[in-house]
């Protein structure tokens, strides 16, 4: 029970339910989120982390940026479905929408240098 407890903590913000649509598109660092959300870094940092505490996403790091991604089926169980409520549930968010628009633009190299 604990465990489902924790899953529906994670997704009743807003912040966090952009940031799983987001890493639907495609693996992004911090910075790229704060960027789209236009929160502080560590607001975006502790979001992230309460993810990743349910298995909803990973992280890699790569050079100097770590990339948050979706977890694979093979990493967690509840990732499908969880995608697939989103998806269908948000799919017309004008929200939503803007973060998609959003992330064609976002490039790291700009927004935190090389």
């Amino acid at each position: 029970m604990r465990q489902s407890t924790n899953l529906y903590k994670a997704l009743s913000d807003q912040n966090r339910l952009r940031i799983l649509l987001m890493l639907q598109e495609k693996s992004l660092c911090v910075c790229e989120i704060v960027e789209i959300l236009e929160l502080a870094n560590s607001t975006v940092s502790k979001h992230l982390s309460i993810l990743r505490n349910v298995d909803l996403i990973m992280d890699e790091k790569d050079g100097r940026w770590v990339n948050y991604r979706l977890a694979t089926k093979m990493e967690s169980e509840k990732i499908e479905s969880v995608m697939l409520q989103l998806h269908e549930l948000l799919k017309d968010d004008d929200t939503i929408q803007h973060d998609n628009q959003q992330l064609v633009g976002v490039d790291r190299f700009q927004i935190c240098g090389t």
